[in-house]
């Protein structure tokens, strides 16, 4: 009996330690990181579970208030960035109009973004990416996973952005939703293919910010 107790007592402690160390990361303003799970951003404010002394506690931040989002996966897309109700464009916003080469990795958009600032876009096109394959902006449908993608778990050939220039890639698709964005810099526009080399076609997307 005393032997059954200490073998639960060592997979319990060990799922304990694999929870813990799986985990993801707000990195706040102050240069604290607070480690738990993403539950949801919406509003400018954000969801998040962590691990209190008693059991999983569910915290409220403001969204200004976290400078970064690390995600246990990282080619996980935050969907919840998405404002509800956002297919409305609010009034008086810029808007450019950008061609995005399917055979072009990046496609300059000239706009300068501010982490925060609400983006919207409006896409339509077909590109060819390879044999008998031939997409919208939202991508191939039923794509499987592909970790040679810039986001490896959404459609191929779906239209994607990126801001400055590291790997702070976000999925747009055929969405004309609001998307907020998570870092400041120059914004790009690329779709989600590993190969470009066979390649042909283009998207016309209309920015608005």
């Amino acid at each position: 009996m005393k032997l059954v107790r200490t073998c639960a007592l060592v997979i319990v402690c060990s799922l304990f330690l694999s929870a813990l160390l799986s985990a993801d990361t707000l990195v706040l303003r102050d240069g604290r990181r607070v480690e738990g799970e993403l539950i949801a951003v919406q509003g400018g404010v954000i969801e998040f579970q962590t691990r209190g002394p008693f059991g999983p506690e569910r915290a409220r931040l403001n969204r200004a208030d976290v400078t970064r989002i690390e995600l246990d996966t990282p080619d996980r897309d935050i969907r919840e960035e998405r404002q509800p109700n956002s297919n409305q464009r609010p009034a008086g916003l810029r808007e450019r109009e950008v061609v995005v080469d399917a055979k072009r990795a990046w496609n300059d958009t000239s706009i300068e973004v501010r982490g925060g600032q609400t983006i919207y876009f409006s896409a339509s096109g077909r590109v060819h990416w390879g044999p008998g394959r031939e997409d919208g902006p939202g991508g191939e449908n039923n794509s499987p996973h592909n970790s040679a993608r810039p986001i490896p778990g959404r459609p191929g050939a779906a239209l994607i952005g990126r801001v400055g220039d590291g790997n702070d890639y976000f999925f747009i698709g055929d969405d004309k939703g609001a998307i907020r964005m998570r870092s400041s810099g120059r914004l790009f526009l690329g779709i989600n293919d590993d190969n470009l080399t066979d390649n042909s076609g283009i998207f016309r997307v209309t920015v608005y910010y």
